[in-house]
């Protein structure tokens, strides 16, 4: 079934602008009070508290709007996990990525086991659809236990040295994290990182991609899909 179109109805202010601001939040590391400051510096009156709905409306709207355009993904992956303190309470988001950086998936869980492990790299082959080259991960037992289960077939290197890739993955949420001053609830943590990472994938180039100009080019698709999916051609 096909996921209806974003509908800005009944809203004071156009798509345009609400689109903006959804993507200042999710795009660049500020508060709901500073883009309603940047916003007032052009005329715009809105409130923090409205940003902060508009984010929740349609963030994930949008973020399932850029996955049914899903880039071309590498075939190594990488996977790691990282603790969040949630409410004084340890969870730990497991995360995917490939050899560009691009995330693959990620899931907020309480355990850091192999029953934990085993859920993210079930998530992953149903997802992605095929079966990555090799797969790298840290020294953490879990991994081996479970690719000896289901993945026998693909190479697996686990060495904390290799697996830098996804750790430097963890740095932008971290900084999120502190100017949040922390995630609220663990529902919460797991629709906001669904959200970043979407808008992280399609506007942060590949590390592959090493020019000016190339970068240049990628930004500007980015942005024409990102119009796509924030449904502002129609």
């Amino acid at each position: 079934m096909s996921t209806p179109a974003v509908s800005y109805k009944r809203h004071r202010l156009p798509g345009e602008l609400i689109a903006h601001a959804v993507w200042l939040y999710f795009r660049f590391p500020l508060s709901f009070r500073l883009i309603e400051e940047m916003l007032l510096e052009r005329g715009i009156i809105v409130s923090y508290e409205t940003i902060r709905l508009w984010c929740l409306k349609f963030g994930a709207r949008f973020a399932r709007s850029l996955r049914r355009r899903p880039a071309k993904r590498g075939d190594i992956w990488h996977l790691d996990e990282v603790r969040i303190v949630i409410g004084g309470q340890p969870h730990w988001l497991w995360r995917a990525v490939d050899q560009d950086g691009y995330v693959l998936d990620e899931i907020l869980q309480t355990r850091r086991n192999t029953k934990a492990a085993k859920r993210l790299l079930r998530r992953l082959l149903s997802r992605q659809g095929a079966r990555p080259k090799r797969m790298v991960t840290d020294k953490l037992r879990s991994y081996g236990a479970v690719r000896s289960k289901l993945t026998s077939s693909i190479r697996h290197l686990s060495h904390k040295r290799l697996n830098n890739r996804a750790e430097n993955s963890h740095l932008p949420l971290r900084k999120r994290e502190r100017i949040m001053q922390k995630f609220r609830s663990p529902g919460g943590c797991q629709r906001f990182v669904s959200v970043f990472s979407a808008v992280r994938n399609l506007f942060v180039p590949a590390a592959s991609i090493d020019n000016a100009v190339s970068r240049h080019v990628h930004r500007v698709r980015a942005f024409a899909q990102w119009t796509n999916a924030t449904a502002l051609t129609v």
